[in-house]
């Protein structure tokens, strides 16, 4: 593989997803946190991050399958507040890579994200690796409940914790908690569309946290594009690694 070239100037780094996305026919992005920072939605390991801020417990012990057993009322107060994001609107990236896929330029869209904003956006073909806030299941009946529905029953039911109307059973949001492992099915969507594309383009993740950043490996394609603020451990596998805003990246 050759040098990286690594661009910093938006401008630059326009002209060339442009061109990239232009030049290769079975594209697929793969997405973090960063994707969506400029819908309002904070990420977790920058400096104004979430797991920078303070909290009763640490982040990653609320976000845990054991804190949302054996503390479900501090879960879901957590939950609502940090997690769900209702009037979180798609930003230009979202709404780029929505209308590369209609275009026929890309293939799929792999995200860490379980904000939806890549479905709103427009996106069909999205594997969600950590699920979504927008599907929560009765643990019993597998009723399925909307994010509003869990936003509205804050003071309806017994300390804040969501209980099934129709059978009374408990609520877990279909997201993939600290102790829980990815959906095999979900994985090997993603893993299979990336061993496809020859022009992968990974944005906004630190490319730190495992099973997810470990899927740059199974890419054999062409082009390797990393567009992220802040440098990641892969950036020298990339052919161009990009430093710029990623929704200005994406205005072309």
């Amino acid at each position: 593989m050759s040098a990286t070239h690594t661009i910093s100037d938006v401008s630059e780094a326009q002209h060339t997803l442009e061109r990239l996305f232009a030049s290769h026919s079975h594209a697929v992005f793969f997405g973090g946190a960063g994707v969506s920072t400029a819908s309002g939605i904070p990420d977790f390991r920058s400096v104004d991050g979430l797991y920078h801020q303070h909290f009763a417990y640490p982040p990653e012990t609320m976000l845990s399958h054991t804190f949302y057993v054996e503390h479900p009322s501090e879960f879901f107060s957590f939950y609502r507040e940090r997690m769900i994001a209702l009037d979180a609107k798609p930003n230009q990236a979202h709404r780029k890579l929505a209308e590369l896929e209609l275009r026929g330029k890309l293939d799929a869209v792999v995200t860490q994200n379980i904000d939806g904003l890549h479905q709103a956006a427009g996106s069909k073909r999205v594997y969600e690796l950590h699920g979504s806030v927008h599907r929560n299941v009765c643990q019993s009946c597998g009723a399925v409940y909307g994010a509003e529905w869990v936003v509205a029953r804050e003071h309806e039911d017994a300390g804040g914790v969501p209980v099934c109307p129709a059978c009374g059973g408990h609520i877990k949001p279909d997201v993939v908690l600290y102790e829980e492992p990815l959906s095999e099915s979900v994985l090997m969507g993603a893993v299979d569309a990336i061993a496809s594309a020859d022009l992968l383009v990974v944005g906004g993740t630190s490319l730190v946290v495992y099973p997810a950043a470990g899927l740059i490996r199974y890419f054999g394609g062409d082009a390797l594009v990393i567009v992220n603020r802040d440098p990641t451990p892969q950036d020298a596998l990339a052919d161009v690694v990009i430093s710029c805003d990623i929704a200005q990246a994406f205005d072309f």
